[in-house]
């Protein structure tokens, strides 16, 4: 089964935002792939997503509020078939002990950070645009 983890700093707002989207994606076009989602921090270990996200996702009939933050280490990334950072910064640090990521940008906004809401929570539908389509992006280049 391929699978797909999805990885930003806290694991509270981004990275549990695409894994819900693509778990909804995922299930309307029919693949069968695992969905994760992982923080690179321990500060939010145990905390839903943030309200930011969870009203991002509520408004687009997607319900978070199940997921809970998990540092990278409570996985085994290597196994994974993609792992997906969310800005440069979780690339290089993901680079720097070891896992080959792509970032989300990468497909299909020319390498674009996502930004991060926990800093800039304005930047919601920008964020929501980038995850929505580049999500369905990823899942198509693994069909």
């Amino acid at each position: 089964m391929k699978s797909i983890i999805f990885i930003c700093l806290g694991n509270i707002c981004r990275s549990p935002l695409a894994e819900g989207v693509a778990k909804v994606k995922a299930k309307e076009l029919g693949l069968n792939i695992k969905v994760d989602s992982a923080g690179l921090s321990t500060c939010h270990n145990g905390e839903n997503p943030c309200p930011i996200s969870l009203n991002l996702a509520k408004k687009h009939g997607i319900d978070i509020s199940n997921i809970i933050s998990q540092h990278i280490s409570e996985f085994s990334l290597d196994s994974y078939t993609l792992v997906v950072a969310l800005d440069e910064s979780n690339k290089e640090e993901l680079k720097r002990v070891g896992i080959n990521a792509k970032k989300l940008g990468d497909f299909g906004f020319e390498g674009r950070d996502v930004a991060d809401l926990y800093y800039e929570p304005y930047r919601g539908n920008e964020v929501w645009e980038m995850i929505d389509r580049g999500v369905l992006n990823i899942l198509k280049s693994l069909q």
